[in-house]
């Protein structure tokens, strides 16, 4: 593990102070949680590139979707908010 020091606002610190008074934890494991977490949702620009499209399964869609006319589809769709 890598020893390290951080500045944060006082608002900030007595926040995780107290989560870590609730949880039981130490200081250091409230600020580990939270850095785990910004790692897990926030991709890096590596992850970003190396990402594709999913693959989907053509069988879940109906064959003739390009034949379908999406202005009357919005219409009807309308039609029905207005009369309600």
């Amino acid at each position: 593990m890598i020893k390290t020091q951080i500045t944060v606002p006082d608002e900030l610190y007595n926040k995780a102070k107290e989560i870590a008074r609730t949880q039981e934890w130490s200081l250091a494991e409230v600020f580990r949680r939270g850095l785990e977490y910004m790692a897990r949702t926030h991709p890096t620009s590596a992850q970003v590139e190396e990402w594709q499209f999913p693959d989907l399964p053509a069988d879940r869609f109906a064959d003739d979707l390009d034949q379908v006319d999406l202005r009357e589809v919005l219409e009807q769709d309308e039609t029905v908010l207005i009369n309600c």
